[in-house]
């Protein structure tokens, strides 16, 4: 019953460059579907050792992944992932929109391989020759996304992720419509699958944005985890058809949307996404950065993965 619903990996594009503006530059790492070749934990026993390779869900077959396993120091590869850069005024998004205080680049101080398995997307204090919508920038970090390169529609997206901890700080791993240029935010829909703020440690948010339901009034739910979420790392997935999402933290699902549940708004999530990975800082709902929160911080991204359900 479920033939028609697959996962669409669409290859929109493969760019390499290493600079740019917007929505665009790139770097290095590239994706697989092999296993780690080496065993990190056992030639640095302090380091998280990337997870064992799973045959992923039931019925579900891994079609591509970004294993993170090139050496430290590689950026991510421009083959798959572009970058945003600035604070967003260049695009017209003063503070990407929500009054954020980071500045994005395409260092690899920013966004670079381990070399044990992991992206770390990381946030530093910023040298002051930047300068953002509200003066000498005070933080730089990363925003990653396959927008013109990778696009998905349906399927399970999942990745492994250990977000950083700090009051002020917002790891995000999330989609956005690849019409967002024609139509616009929140006509494009955004997924997010994974939403923290630092304030909150012990909560995560699933939620999508589309019009009517937007901003502060997206369809979402938190879901408390009993710790600090910044503890260890965790899974965090959708799986997406047609007129149907669900939300999985750690294999276990949480939260479903459909279009009864923004009804009588438009649902706009039956078209191709593209992926997205960055660490906010501050903004509407990351929240003033606490006097105790240091850096530089860093999400750890063990991978990224994308299934196909198999033909019932």
């Amino acid at each position: 019953m479920w033939r028609r619903i697959l996962v669409a990996f669409v290859v929109v594009g493969i760019v390499n460059a290493c600079g740019g503006g917007g929505a665009g530059s790139d770097q290095g790492g590239s994706p697989s579907t092999g296993a780690s070749a080496t065993n990190p934990a056992a030639s640095n026993p302090g380091a998280p050792a990337p997870s064992a390779r799973s045959p992923g869900p039931a019925d579900w077959k891994l079609i591509w992944s970004d294993e993170f396993n090139a050496p430290a120091g590689t950026p991510p590869d421009p083959g798959v992932w572009s970058y945003d850069l600035g604070d967003g005024s260049a695009s017209g998004i003063i503070g990407w929109g929500n009054r954020e205080r980071e500045y994005y680049t395409n260092r690899t101080a920013n966004a670079a391989t381990d070399g044990q398995g992991h992206l770390l997307v990381t946030v530093r204090a910023a040298d002051g020759s930047e300068t953002c919508y509200y003066g000498r920038c005070e933080y730089t970090s990363a925003r990653l996304l396959t927008k013109d390169r990778y696009a998905i529609q349906y399927g399970r997206i999942e990745a492994r992720i250990k977000v950083p901890g700090g009051v002020g700080l917002w790891p995000v791993f999330w989609m956005l419509g690849t019409d967002i240029g024609q139509v616009g935010w929140p006509n494009s829909g955004e997924i997010d699958v994974m939403e923290f703020v630092g304030r909150r440690p012990n909560e995560i948010l699933g939620t999508i944005h589309g019009p009517g339901y937007s901003g502060s009034s997206g369809f979402t739910k938190t879901v408390d985890v009993g710790r600090p979420v910044a503890d260890d790392f965790h899974t965090f997935a959708i799986e997406w058809r047609p007129d149907h999402i669900v939300w999985y933290l750690d294999g276990k699902a949480y939260f479903q949307a459909g279009p009864a549940d923004v009804a009588p708004n438009r649902w706009v999530f039956n078209h191709p996404f593209f992926l997205i990975l960055n660490v906010a800082v501050g903004g509407n709902l990351g929240g003033p950065v606490g006097p105790d929160t240091s850096f530089p911080q860093a999400m750890a991204v063990d991978y990224v993965r994308l299934y196909q359900e198999t033909a019932q």
